[in-house]
């Protein structure tokens, strides 16, 4: 929050500041990437593959089938090719229950890919399932490269030979925990790669970015499938399910997001062991990653300091920040009243953020989110020219001066907003102003200039005592 505080000795930074805030560009849309889809059945090293192509530890991995459970999307490069990389749970045909919609998922991203990579574990070779997938992908008119995993040495070449049977032509033989042949499989990946992506449907304008967190079971994957329409996130009544960060495009109100769904939190980072470890860690990136985050909250139960603890670290990342009050189908006179005075005694760090009452179950008041996410992120991109806001600070100033330290009154001798996304004011003064006089001019500054959905950081620079001449 005070990363921008510090001294000043010349007035020329007041300039030098004021014009590097004027330039700072705004985000470029992103173009439309191929997409290459990972799929295959359960433990045979889809996320570790995955990991092995992104060059870092993305997808959530444990020594245990089924870690992976919905299809997420990465973003990956090799050879200056810029692709879309999805990760899918494991595939079982005949699956039923929750095994049967994570199959389901795995299915709908091979039919939205441009390549598919079929994973085999080549030491166990071909099996009945294997050769369903097979048979499935050598109707699709896609391009499909056989990956035969978990040769991690030369001695298991011989292996391989067997998954010629799936008629999917050349296996490659990789060892994705340890890099073995990688390369070569990234350049017959970039090689298949089409001129464009094929039609989806949907047009791409740079969606902005939104994170939907909160505690476990609140509702976050029924409220992703409410919105999209379609089982876009694996449900199921068992806290948790949700692992990985879900990355869907979204259209609302005629307006194009990418929504990521994420996996409950539950403890702080530090404290989080095992497969729930790595997935705080991935929440926490997911709300880094995002422009804005709806934190969705349980309003038939009272607030808890989990819930506390989410908003705050949303806020302290500096994220525009939509409040859904979700279940709201089963709140009644009684609880509204409590859950106000909850409101109000729980979220006064954040008085500013956006609220709606939704309903993922039945889909009430839904359609009020795009609204307020517009009105977060116009206020996360919003800038008050220098003149503007040092007017209106002068005239604030001389009615309400700050207080007065070490027997000096500190004074503003300028202002200018350095930064957006989040909003960041800078104040250039002659000593310390209290943080409780910071938020009297955060509070000020909103009344007149809005800023509804986002958080404001105040930073101030404090004139440097220039040695006595002797």
């Amino acid at each position: 929050m005070t990363e921008m505080d510090g001294t000043w000795s010349d007035e020329s930074e007041f300039l030098r500041l004021d014009a590097a805030a004027e330039e700072a560009a705004v985000e470029q849309s992103e173009a439309p990437q191929p997409v290459v889809a990972v799929v295959g059945r359960p433990n045979v090293g889809k996320s570790t593959l995955v990991n092995r192509i992104l060059g870092r530890r993305e997808a959530v991995v444990q020594d245990t089938p089924g870690v992976t459970r919905d299809r997420i999307s990465y973003d990956a490069t090799w050879r200056g090719r810029r692709f879309t990389l999805v990760d899918t749970g494991g595939w079982e045909p005949g699956a039923s229950g929750l095994q049967a919609s994570i199959t389901a998922q795995a299915e709908r991203a091979m039919s939205e890919a441009d390549v598919v990579l079929l994973v085999v574990d080549a030491v166990v070779g071909p099996t009945a399932t294997d050769e369903a997938v097979a048979k499935v992908l050598r109707r699709s008119k896609r391009p499909v490269l056989l990956v035969a995993n978990k040769v991690d040495s030369e001695s298991l070449l011989p292996e391989v030979a067997s998954l010629w049977s799936l008629g999917l032509g050349e296996p490659y033989a990789v060892s994705a925990l340890h890099g073995r042949s990688s390369g070569d499989l990234l350049d017959a990946v970039v090689d298949a790669l089409p001129e464009a992506p094929r039609e989806t449907g949907l047009v791409e304008a740079g969606p902005r970015r939104v994170a939907l967190v909160g505690k476990p079971n609140v509702g976050k994957s029924s409220l992703l499938n409410k919105l999209t329409g379609e089982q876009r996130a694996v449900v199921d009544s068992v806290a948790g399910t949700t692992v990985d960060p879900v990355d869907s495009l979204v259209e609302l109100d005629g307006q194009l997001w990418r929504f990521i769904d994420t996996a409950g939190l539950r403890k702080r980072v530090q404290t989080a062991s095992g497969t729930e470890y790595y997935a705080s860690l991935r929440t926490k990136n997911a709300i880094d990653a995002a422009e804005v985050v709806i934190v969705l909250l349980d309003a038939s139960e009272p607030l808890s300091e989990q819930d506390l603890r989410i908003v705050t670290s949303v806020a302290d990342a500096g994220r525009a920040l939509v409040l859904a009050f979700n279940k709201w189908d089963l709140v009644d006179e009684e609880r509204r009243h409590q859950l106000d005075r909850e409101i109000d005694r729980g979220l006064v760090r954040v008085p500013w953020a956006e609220r709606v009452n939704v309903s993922a179950l039945t889909g009430r008041a839904v359609h009020k989110l795009a609204p307020a996410l517009r009105t977060a992120l116009t206020s996360w991109d919003q800038r008050v020219p220098t003149g503007q806001l040092n007017s209106w600070l002068s005239d604030l100033i001389a009615a309400t001066p700050p207080p007065v330290r070490g027997g000096k009154q500190p004074k503003v001798l300028f202002a200018t907003q350095a930064g957006v996304r989040p909003p960041t004011l800078v104040l250039f003064t002659t000593g310390f102003l209290e943080a409780g006089y910071r938020r009297f001019l955060e509070r000020k500054f909103r009344e007149q200039f809005g800023f509804t959905g986002t958080p404001i950081r105040i930073n101030v620079r404090v004139r440097e005592k220039k040695p006595r001449k002797k």
